[in-house]
C-alpha cells in the first residue's frame, strides 16, 4: 500500500453539460448512503465542484441516499445500466457492495472508493486515514485526562469501514493507557440530533466521564454541555466550521479538531478521471493523512485560527480541498453545483 501525503427514497438525478467542448468528456455516477451529515453534503459538493472545474464531465448521475449496503448495491447497479464511465462510491460497508463493484470493473467503469476502503480489488481506494484519525484525537484525549479516568466513546455508524477503521485506532490509543477506561461507547450514526440526545441522556443520568471522543459529531456535544450546563471536559472532534470554531470561543472548553477533509469526495473524482485519461497511478491505495489542531498549544491555536471560514455550514469541514487533487475555488464547492447545474 502507497501512502501518501495530501495537505431516503433514492435521489437520482442526472444532470448534463451545455455546449461539451470537443476533448473527450465522461459520465461520472457517485453512489453515498448518507444524507443530512454535514460531512457527506460538503462531500458531495466537492464531487460536483471538481467535476466542474475539471472540464471532462459531460454528466453526472447521482443516488444519494439514506440507505444501508443492500440498496447500495442497487444504486451502483443502476449507475451501471445508467452507462457511467466511472463510479466513485462511498460504500456502506468494506465488503457489502464488492459484487456490484465487481461487475462494474468487469465491464471496464472506473470504481473509485472515497472515504471508506472496500475489500474489491480492482477498486481504487483515495481516503483518509481513519484509524490515524482516531489514534491521533484519542492519545491526545487520554494525555489531556492525565492518563487515568473515563471517557465516552462516540462512535460512527455501525458495521461502516470508517467506523470499523477508527475502532482500532481508538482501541489502539486505550492499549498505551491501561488506566484510561470508557464510561459509555455509543453509535451515533453521524447524525447531530442522536449525538447530543445521547450525550445530554449521559449528562441526565449522572454518568460519571472525564472526555468525550467523538466521530465527528462534535459542535452539538459542546452545545449540550453549556445548554446544561454541566462541567465542561475535554472533547475531540472533527475540523467541522462549527467545531473549530467553539475551539477558540467557548469559554473553558479545552479540545482538539483532527483534519477528515470532506474534499476526498472531489480528490475521488479527480482520480477517476486521471484513469480515464489513461493515468491510473500504480498503487491502488491512497491515504490522506490527517492532522490535530488543539486549542491548548500555541501550534495547534495557529491551525485553529488559520482553519476559521465564516463562509461554511457549521457541519462542514473547514479543510475545502486537497492540494495536489482537487482544483475548484471556494465559491465553486459553496455553490455545490455540477456540470449543467
Amino acid at each position: 500500500m502507497k501512502k501518501m501525503l495530501l495537505g431516503s427514497a433514492a435521489l437520482m438525478l442526472t444532470v448534463g453539460l451545455a455546449g461539451v467542448a470537443e476533448a473527450k468528456t465522461y459520465k461520472i455516477g457517485i453512489s453515498n448512503t448518507v444524507q443530512g451529515n454535514g460531512w457527506r453534503e460538503e462531500m458531495v459538493c466537492a464531487m460536483k465542484a471538481q467535476a466542474l472545474a475539471s472540464g471532462e464531465v459531460s454528466a453526472l448521475n447521482i443516488a444519494h441516499r439514506n440507505t444501508d449496503a443492500a440498496g447500495q448495491l442497487e444504486d451502483i447497479r443502476n449507475l451501471i445500466q445508467a452507462g457511467v464511465d466511472a463510479i466513485v462510491v462511498n460504500p456502506a460497508s468494506a465488503d457489502g457492495v464488492n459484487a456490484a463493484i465487481k461487475e462494474a470493473t468487469a465491464k471496464g467503469i472506473v470504481v473509485v472508493a472515497v472515504d471508506q476502503a472496500v475489500t474489491e480489488p480492482s477498486a481504487y481506494i483515495l481516503s483518509n486515514n481513519q484509524e490515524q484519525y482516531a489514534y491521533l484525537g484519542a492519545k491526545w484525549l487520554f494525555q489531556q485526562i492525565g492518563g487515568k479516568g473515563s471517557v465516552v466513546y462516540m462512535r460512527g455508524a455501525a458495521g461502516a469501514g470508517a467506523d470499523n477503521d477508527r475502532d482500532k485506532g481508538f482501541k489502539k490509543a486505550l492499549a498505551e493507557f491501561p488506566n484510561v477506561k470508557v464510561a459509555s461507547e455509543v453509535f451515533t450514526g453521524w447524525q447531530q440530533d442522536q449525538g447530543k440526545q445521547q450525550i445530554n441522556d449521559l449528562i441526565a443520568a449522572g454518568t460519571k466521564f472525564d472526555g468525550v471522543w467523538t466521530s465527528g459529531i462534535d459542535n452539538v456535544i459542546v452545545d449540550a454541555f453549556t445548554e446544561s450546563g454541566a462541567p465542561m471536559v475535554p472533547i475531540v472532534g472533527a475540523d467541522n466550521a462549527g467545531f473549530v470554531g467553539q475551539l477558540l470561543s467557548v469559554k473553558g472548553l479545552k479540545g482538539a479538531a483532527v483534519t477528515n477533509p470532506g474534499s476526498v469526495g472531489g480528490a475521488g473524482v479527480a482520480l477517476a478521471l486521471q484513469i480515464l485519461d489513461g493515468k491510473a497511478p500504480k498503487d491502488h491505495t491512497v491515504l490522506v493523512d490527517p492532522v490535530l489542531w488543539d486549542n491548548t498549544s500555541d501550534a495547534g491555536l495557529a491551525l485553529i485560527k488559520a482553519g476559521q471560514n465564516p463562509k461554511l455550514s457549521p457541519e462542514w469541514p473547514v479543510s475545502v480541498s486537497i492540494p495536489g487533487w482537487t482544483t475548484y475555488s471556494m465559491d465553486q464547492i459553496i455553490a455545490c453545483k455540477g456540470p449543467g447545474e
